[in-house]
């Protein structure tokens, strides 16, 4: 399975473990480097810099031949804690890091310097085509299957668009279950895949026994968009508390987000309130319980160790 990323990452198989809120960890990504793969975990998952500086020394003392480790940057001004999370990586050094929500020319700039590749969440061709002119390394294409913040594109639609478009590798991020799944991505075009949602399930997740269960119990089927959490349309498992609160914005949400010299406010406060509940839920279960998750969780059907998960994805 060498691709284009597996060269770029020097990785066994064509695969980036998904960085994902308060989800992701060290001993998952650690665990991804030794099935040869490469791990992302968000920098915002730490609350300080000296955390996220503890957590890069010690992936890097754990990293092993044929695996690889990064760090998710959201990159525009919701992110108060950029512009250090930026040096801390740059001074610490990193295989990668992945950009999301902003224009990533800056993290491109530094990151380059210090000898860090950089792959850009996009959702469609023109933002696609900015990344490359910026010089990212790869550009990562969020499909209308992926879970959290999605695109609008359909996996073939998008990763075929952008294979065909762009210079630079395509890597297809939403509806990677299985090992077929990963075929059918890499036929688009992709020079590999990233995969969030079935690593919720595993034994090494930071998350809750009934987070994780819920991914074993619940589908394809049970997964819903709702504007509840940060603004923004988000994927979540359709509990019944999801279905009680409903899945769009109130009015007065509404009302504000049309006022053009408050939408900004409202937004970053929505996103704040939004992070919190979903820390909640991430490290407590109640019965007001939201777990994002993505589509792909159809195909998880236990909870399992890392090396397990990435094992049914390969062969």
């Amino acid at each position: 399975m060498q691709t284009k990323l597996t060269e770029l990452l020097n990785i066994k198989y064509p695969v980036i473990q998904a960085p994902m809120f308060l989800v992701s960890n060290v001993a998952m990504v650690t665990e991804a480097m030794k099935a040869g793969i490469a791990g992302c975990i968000p920098a915002l998952n730490y609350r300080t810099l000296e955390e996220l500086r503890a957590a890069i020394k010690e992936l890097k003392a754990n990293k092993v031949e044929g695996g690889s480790f990064g760090f998710n940057l959201i990159v525009n001004k919701s992110n108060l804690k950029y512009k250090g999370q930026l040096e801390v990586l740059c001074e610490e050094g990193c295989d990668f890091i992945i950009t999301s929500l902003g224009s990533p020319e800056e993290t491109i700039r530094q990151a380059h310097k210090a000898g860090i590749k950089v792959f850009c969440d996009v959702t469609d061709l023109r933002f696609a085509k900015k990344v490359e002119s910026l010089g990212a390394d790869a550009a990562i294409a969020v499909n209308n299957e992926a879970g959290g913040h999605r695109g609008n594109m359909s996996p073939e639609e998008l990763t075929s668009l952008l294979h065909k478009e762009l210079s630079i590798p395509v890597i297809s991020a939403g509806g990677v279950g299985c090992k077929a799944d990963i075929d059918k991505m890499l036929s688009y075009g992709a020079s590999g895949v990233s995969v969030g949602s079935p690593f919720i399930a595993s034994e090494e997740a930071g998350v809750t026994d009934e987070y994780k269960q819920a991914c074993v119990d619940y589908g394809a089927k049970d997964i819903v968009m709702t504007e509840r959490i940060s603004g923004t349309p988000c994927t979540v498992i359709n509990t019944p508390y999801v279905q009680k609160i409903g899945t769009k914005s109130t009015w007065i949400e509404n009302l504000l987000n049309k006022n053009r010299k408050l939408k900004k406010w409202v937004k970053m406060i929505r996103f704040s309130i939004g992070m919190k509940a979903t820390e909640k839920a991430a490290k407590k279960a109640t019965y007001k319980t939201v777990w994002v998750a993505g589509p792909s969780i159809e195909h998880t059907k236990e909870i399992l160790p890392v090396k397990d998960i990435v094992a049914k994805l390969v062969n």
